[in-house]
């Protein structure tokens, strides 16, 4: 059994050592200061696992030198014990964020739950966590084996999204590699179905929402009149990070739904962002506006025209909406966002495309500092909660509740941390997307591919007569056979989209009311 260190620190210790002995007998090793000026020195060059702080001590007091010890070892747990039941006292020893709070005179039990609450909450959780996957593991095992539809997959991926959430706290590698060779069990059978499926859904025969219907099907049925609203689209933005982000929105909003809907293929800001917003697949872009399409084998930027699609899209419903656009890429981008809000309380939609999330995908392919900070999905949350927390976004969403606005949060497409090269050659015209290609006469070693040769069959653009397209699918990424080992290592463990998996396609679309 582990011994714990505790630090006791009163004027009055030595009136103590009947408690301190009992916590001896209770496996707890407890060193002792009289003041708050050798606590901090003490603690300075020791690991203690929690601080039992007197409140009324000459000299330092206990305010004080909590405060101190706070500055030394922020997450060091502090019991509070004092005399003075004062509100204020115990305010102020609250907002500086003790642990515990116990008021004179203790008896040892007291301080042995108030211990024992704080050392072994975390164990218990971890423990029961454990065990409540280990009985949803079975579950989720055989509900794969009985999935038949798209809002199965929905809530399959909501399920293991949950769970990677839970199990990201744990320090138990065992049950963090059992969830991922889950997910990569899933992910495989989620790609059998788009396989099965996918060409039916993009003409329209019992299609989920898919990007080129989501605007008529999920943003013009939560317009009311006379009520502005924000369709605020964050670029590459997937389930488990929004799950990360939600919470913070929800101080400010109520959340009216946490829906999802699947992206079209290819997964990749090009398609499924250009096909929101003008309601149309990628093969009747191409035809209805060529001059908009750009295919991939085309120099220059391919969302140009984002906002003129919806205008097309709005006409061609016979919606009256007068909405504005407004695509953020920069910091100054988005606080101008926040100094126009009050411009855009007299149109009906306010769409925003905000790019961040995509830029730190695309840095930790290129940046070795991004790399070490997102190493893996985990981090890859964190870094997005760290930036969302401190962006001019989170700033403009707090304004928009503020003045009334209701709010639609939802993405293009997701991510995949990919990390098993495949062989492709091809002519020089192929596409450069890491995780689809299209181009002509392409050859590759692994046929656990997605091939479509049949362009109207996937609703895909033509670039050349004998185009095809390939999809990877699980945690593949294609690199080209001409220096592969070299481009193997160098995309290995980054973020990519584009292919076929449940964090590339099945986004988040979520709607919101301001807080009354």
């Amino acid at each position: 059994m582990r011994i714990f260190e505790i630090l006791w620190v009163d004027d009055e210790i030595d009136h103590l050592k009947p408690h301190i002995l009992f916590l001896h007998n209770k496996n707890f090793k407890v060193s002792t200061s009289t003041n708050g000026l050798d606590a901090i020195e003490i603690i300075k060059s020791n690991r203690f696992d929690v601080v039992l702080l007197d409140e009324n001590m000459p000299g330092l007091n206990g305010i004080e030198t909590l405060r101190e010890i706070k500055l030394i070892s922020p997450k060091l747990p502090i019991i509070m014990i004092t005399k003075n039941e004062e509100e204020h006292i115990m305010d102020d020893a609250i907002g500086r964020k003790i642990s515990d709070y116990l008021i004179k005179p203790v008896n040892p039990n007291q301080i042995l739950i108030s211990l024992k609450k704080i050392l072994n909450t975390e164990n218990l959780i971890e423990e029961k966590t454990i065990q409540s996957y280990q009985m949803e593991y079975k579950k989720i095992s055989n509900s794969l084996e009985n999935i038949k539809t798209s809002n199965d997959w929905i809530s399959l991926y909501k399920k293991m999204t949950f769970w990677d959430l839970e199990l990201e706290s744990l320090n138990d590698q065992v049950m963090s590699d059992i969830f991922k060779n889950q997910m990569k069990d899933a992910n495989s059978q989620f790609f059998n179905f788009i396989k099965q499926n996918y060409s039916n859904w993009i003409n329209n025969l019992n299609a989920p929402v898919l990007s080129n219907s989501l605007i008529k099907l999920k943003v013009l049925p939560f317009l009311q009149s006379n009520q502005k609203c924000i369709l605020l689209l964050i670029d590459n933005l997937r389930l488990d990070q929004w799950k990360t982000i939600s919470p913070l929105i929800q101080q400010y909003y109520d959340l009216i739904d946490d829906d999802c809907y699947f992206s079209i293929l290819p997964t990749a800001t090009q398609y499924s962002r250009n096909s929101i917003f003008s309601g149309n697949t990628p093969k009747q872009m191409q035809e209805n506006f060529p001059e908009w399409w750009m295919n991939d084998d085309q120099q220059g930027s391919k969302n140009m025209y984002e906002e003129k699609f919806l205008q097309s899209q709005l006409e061609r419903l016979n919606e009256k909406i007068k909405f504005n656009y407004n695509k953020i890429t920069t910091l100054d981008q988005g606080k101008k966002l926040i100094k126009n809000l009050k411009k855009f309380m007299s149109d009906d939609l306010t769409v925003v495309v905000y790019n961040f999330v995509d830029m730190i995908s695309h840095a930790k392919t290129e940046m070795e500092i991004i790399k070490e900070l997102a190493p893996d999905n985990k981090a890859y949350r964190s870094l997005t909660l760290t930036w969302f927390k401190n962006s001019p976004l989170f700033e403009f969403i707090q304004s928009s509740a503020e003045n009334g606005f209701r709010l639609i949060v939802t993405t293009d497409h997701g991510t995949i941390n990919v990390d098993r090269p495949i062989k492709i050659k091809g002519k020089k015209e192929i596409s450069s997307n890491l995780r689809y290609k299209s181009g002509r006469s392409m050859s590759y070693e692994n046929k656990k591919v997605i091939e479509v040769k049949n362009l109207d069959e996937y609703q895909l653009p033509k670039t050349f007569m004998d185009s095809s397209f390939i999809f990877a699918k699980d945690n593949d990424y294609f690199v080209y056979q001409n220096n592969f080992n070299q481009y193997a290592r160098f995309y290995n463990n980054s973020f990519q989209h584009g292919g076929i998996s449940m964090e590339e396609m099945i986004i988040p679309f979520a709607t919101f009311l301001p807080k009354k």
